[in-house]
């Protein structure tokens, strides 16, 4: 177990070094969010009118929540192209052949993700407060338990399919395929009240709902633990199982070379 420790421990140092060389990464990942947070959260502020919506904020308050979430899923989304750079440059190779721990190569990736989606977090909480949101700061910690296990969920599968296809270009067209779908079958950007039974249904098994549901039932004062706690519990077990079977998948990218 302390080899399985020491070797996450100095693969997630390699990887925070490298977002330190270009912290550029966290501005692109960024670019997105505010436009949905600024630009939605005002466009749409009288979206809480439409009777049946029952969230009792304002909307820049409800869509917080939803943007942590999307943020996090879409940026784990992409996690794999690392692994898939490793691979070009033969570094994959070279660690594969050492007495590196697959667990360790794994974890020190999920690591480095989770950082950043904790970084991002904070940023689009203090953007939304900025810009008029009001939240109960009870439900931060739950914001952020709730963003790093989704990105652990994702980076997890996106490491994964990188490992399986080897290719850049379909990887991202594997990520893509699953974020967006995934985005608009939840409570992200709309209350679940107001939409088809269909998606409201699909949304119980959806692990970004999951998310957002953790995050929004606390932030906004007057959570529904019952709710939260069943949710939060799925997310914890899924990010568990994600990784463990991302982790299997390094046995699958030996065999095909």
């Amino acid at each position: 177990m302390s080899t399985l420790v020491t070797h996450s421990v100095l693969l997630t140092q390699r990887s925070l070094r490298g977002f330190a060389r270009q912290p550029i990464f966290l501005v692109v990942t960024l670019i997105q969010p505010m436009v949905w947070l600024i630009l939605f959260g005002r466009l749409f502020e009288s979206v809480t009118d439409i009777p049946g919506f029952e969230s009792g904020s304002s909307y820049l308050e409800f869509l917080t929540p939803g943007v942590v979430a999307m943020t996090a899923l879409f940026s784990a989304a992409w996690a794999g192209t690392v692994y898939i750079e490793d691979m070009d440059r033969g570094v994959m190779d070279r660690l594969l052949a050492a007495p590196v721990s697959r667990g360790a190569m794994m974890n020190g990736t999920l690591a480095y993700q989770s950082v950043t989606s904790v970084i991002q977090t904070l940023i689009v909480l203090g953007v939304a407060w900025l810009i008029g949101a009001r939240f109960a700061w009870v439900g931060v910690p739950f914001t952020i338990l709730a963003a790093v296990l989704l990105t652990v969920v994702f980076a997890a599968l996106s490491n994964a399919v990188a490992l399986l296809v080897r290719q850049q270009e379909a990887l991202i067209g594997i990520s893509q395929f699953t974020a967006l779908p995934l985005t608009f079958l939840s409570s992200a950007v709309m209350d679940p009240q107001l939409a088809p039974g269909w998606i409201r249904a699909t949304a119980r098994f959806n692990p970004l709902d999951w998310a957002v549901v953790v995050a929004r039932e606390p932030l906004l004062g007057s959570p529904d633990w019952d709710a939260v706690w069943p949710r939060l519990g799925a997310l914890t077990v899924l990010a568990v199982v994600m990784a463990a079977v991302a982790t299997r998948t390094f046995g699958a990218y030996q065999r095909s070379r």
